[in-house]
């Protein structure tokens, strides 16, 4: 909890620890990899759910037959 209510206080601690202007932060591409990650990742989480979803409908078919089958 005091990790919560201390997070704007350290945000603020290095932006002006590190003595950046507003101009220099805009050019750190830490923050832009950060988003690329999350967008890579979110992309990645729909597709796979997309692809297991339309296999998960032939796969189940498909124990379907064989169970009834046996």
């Amino acid at each position: 909890m005091d990790s919560i209510r201390s997070l704007p206080m350290r945000a603020y601690l290095a932006v002006v620890g590190l003595g950046e202007t507003l101009e220099e932060l805009r050019r750190r591409e830490d923050g832009q990899a950060l988003v690329e990650y999350a967008l890579l990742l979110s992309l990645i989480a729909v597709v796979s759910i997309t692809i297991l979803t339309a296999l998960g409908h032939g796969v189940s078919k498909i124990f379907s037959q064989v169970n009834a089958k046996l």
